[in-house]
């Protein structure tokens, strides 16, 4: 009787202890989160900037605008600004096809003029590519073929990271490489948490950063999409056709990778 009176005794204490130690664990774990919750903007903002890369240009023999544009057309915009800040002697407008007869690279034409680029220089780039790191691989073959061995490459602020890693790792070795960010309406690196498109660029960065660092490292692209460029601001037209500009804005959306 008296053993296992202490034995009850023992086991009583036991379970004290064990709630004692749950309690404290439970007030640190909501502690822990309330000094997250104090700190979060400060945490979100340099999560979003880090997604950012924004070099200083050099002189170049190329410019070169990744499709696709936004609604704006704010990378051609920035393109056009150091197109007539003398970085570059030419620009390249690259995309994919949207139609036979219709590419991005003619949206991009049209917002080059617009900003006062002359169709002389500019180079149209269509291509196939799904994705970044296939676009790429095709620009480094356009590149190579020309002797351009000096690019200034401009993409939205959200793009640049990943923009970076791929492309010095798929343009020839002796490339010299810029990258210039240009500050997109629908992403706030300081309050991208706050729209839901922000959200959305945000986690499609995360995943596609991902994707991207496997597929580089297991030959994960094809190769690159072959594309055609020509310069003097000017496509042949597909299947006899001749396209007329009108200045339609349409709007982009980039592919995952």
């Amino acid at each position: 009787m008296k053993l296992d009176f202490v034995r009850s005794q023992r086991d009583a204490g036991s379970q004290r202890g064990g709630m004692f130690f749950r309690l404290m664990f439970l007030l640190c774990f909501v502690a822990a989160l309330f000094l997250l919750y104090l700190v979060r903007a400060p945490l979100l903002r340099l999560a979003g900037n880090s997604w950012v890369v924004n070099e200083k240009p050099q002189p170049s023999d190329a410019i070169v605008i990744l499709g696709d544009d936004n609604f704006g057309g704010e990378r051609a915009k920035r393109a056009a600004e150091l197109f007539k800040a003398g970085w570059a002697p030419r620009v390249i407008a690259s995309g994919r096809y949207l139609r036979p007869y219709l590419s991005v690279p003619d949206v991009m034409q049209h917002d080059l003029t617009a900003a006062g680029v002359p169709p002389s220089a500019i180079v149209l780039f269509p291509h196939r590519a799904d994705n970044t790191g296939e676009e790429a691989f095709a620009l480094g073959k356009l590149l190579a073929a020309h002797g351009w061995k000096r690019v200034i490459v401009v993409t939205s602020n959200y793009h640049t990271r990943r923009s970076r890693y791929i492309y010095e790792r798929a343009l020839p070795a002796e490339t010299q490489l810029r990258v210039v960010a240009v500050p997109d309406s629908e992403f706030d690196p300081d309050n991208w948490w706050r729209s839901y498109k922000g959200m959305n660029i945000f986690v499609h960065e995360a995943v596609g950063y991902l994707v991207a660092v496997w597929a580089m490292n297991h030959h994960g692209y094809d190769g690159g999409a072959d594309g055609s460029a020509s310069s003097n601001g000017s496509r042949p037209p597909a299947s006899g056709l001749i396209l007329c500009e009108h200045g339609a804005d349409l709007h982009l959306v980039s592919a995952v990778l």
